[in-house]
């Protein structure tokens, strides 16, 4: 105990005169206190006072061997989302608006069409798939693609794309409900949180994904609920798949085939067939539905009210559809629910359409017959995806 107390003593001496001579030579004093507490130190170990000091005179420098920033391709078609007064800005314009996007991001990109998105064409789609399904091919550094679009029928690109680009890494699809020239743009931050989305690997094999107002939402799911709000796209139900705001976090992911897992080959389809969307309501003509068929229709999904019924003498332009060989697929106009079953046997061309909503109902329809005209393939369709 004696010794334990002169050795206490004998430590204090050495701090009171380290202490000391600190008010005189303050510049040199750290590196002092250092050495003495590490000769102080029974087990010989830097204190973090000593890690502190080394520090304070060693600069920062950076990683010798820091992994490159991931790369994103941006596909830009146009959309609100570059329509400013005076002319629409570039894909360039686009990537450049995002403030210090290089620190997140190595971005490039290419001008596909500079559009409103109900002026693009089914040829159109059928080149931008094949574009991606190239550019994911040739390019195994990329680390995803974005796709700007309108938001009218943001949710009909995105979901095609959510069946014919065959690769597990993601395309994200974004766009404004406000333009550039318009006070609250909301425009650079979805831009952002969608390249962000596109380079984060948890998004890979999750098929195509849609990106605004912070939320991801799947594009089998994701309806426009909204003409105004910022808040427009919504999952209904199901809820979003996740949301980005300092990162990505995910919730869930899609459960359905899509992506790599597709089997629809836009490389082998030249044209898509004319698919139509009627609406049920009360007294519907079916003469329409025998229109559209007389008209080059392959196929036809009605909206129908409630759990699919239709009204006036629709009934009669579905027999009409399905005798010329055209495929009738039941919807609800309600935007919930489902509706189930092929409706006649295994071999009908009478097939529900499940969850989809119609314009989806729609695509998946084009695709399966530019594929087959096989009445249990196209049921199969329908159930796997």
């Amino acid at each position: 105990m004696a010794d334990q107390g002169r050795r206490r003593s004998a430590e204090g001496g050495i701090v009171r005169a380290v202490m000391a001579s600190f008010s005189v030579f303050r510049s040199s004093a750290l590196p002092v206190v250092a050495a003495l507490l590490i000769g102080l130190s029974p087990s010989g170990t830097v204190s973090a006072l000593d890690t502190q000091s080394a520090t304070a005179q060693t600069p920062a420098q950076p990683a010798a061997n820091a992994a490159p920033l991931p790369r994103v391709f941006l596909f830009a078609t146009g959309g609100t989302i570059s329509n400013k007064s005076g002319g629409r800005l570039t894909v360039d314009e686009l990537i450049k608006s995002v403030p210090n996007l290089d620190r997140r991001v190595r971005a490039d990109g290419e001008q596909f069409t500079n559009v409103a998105s109900g002026a693009i064409t089914m040829d159109q789609w059928l080149s931008l798939a094949q574009k991606i399904n190239d550019k994911f091919k040739k390019e195994q550094d990329l680390a995803g693609i974005v796709v700007t679009s309108g938001t009218d029928t943001l949710e009909e690109l995105a979901y095609f794309l959510h069946l014919t680009v065959r690769d597990v890494r993601p395309v994200v699809v974004v766009g404004s409900m406000r333009n550039p020239s318009t006070t609250g743009y909301e425009g650079v931050a979805n831009l952002e949180d969608a390249f962000v989305v596109a380079a984060d690997p948890v998004a890979r094999d999750m098929g195509t994904l849609v990106v605004l107002n912070d939320e991801i939402n799947s594009a089998r799911e994701v309806t426009k609920t909204d003409s105004r709000l910022l808040s427009t796209f919504s999952s209904r139900d199901y809820g979003v798949l996740g949301t980005v705001f300092d990162r990505v976090a995910i919730f869930r992911k899609p459960v359905r085939r899509h992506s790599a897992k597709s089997e629809f080959d836009v490389a082998a389809i030249t044209s898509l067939p004319r698919v139509d969307v009627i609406l049920t309501y009360q007294g519907a003509p079916g003469d329409l539905i025998k229109a559209a068929v007389d008209n080059g229709a392959k196929g036809v999904v009605i909206a129908g009210a409630g759990a699919g019924a239709t009204s006036g003498t629709q009934g009669e332009g579905v027999s009409y559809a399905t005798d010329k060989g055209a495929f009738v697929v039941t919807t609800t106009r309600t935007g919930g629910g489902g509706i189930g079953g092929s409706g006649r046997g295994g071999a009908s061309r009478r097939i529900g359409g499940d969850d989809l909503q119609p314009v989806k109902a729609r695509i998946l329809l084009m695709l399966a017959l530019a594929t087959t005209s096989d009445p249990v393939e196209v049921q199969r369709m329908f159930r796997e995806y």
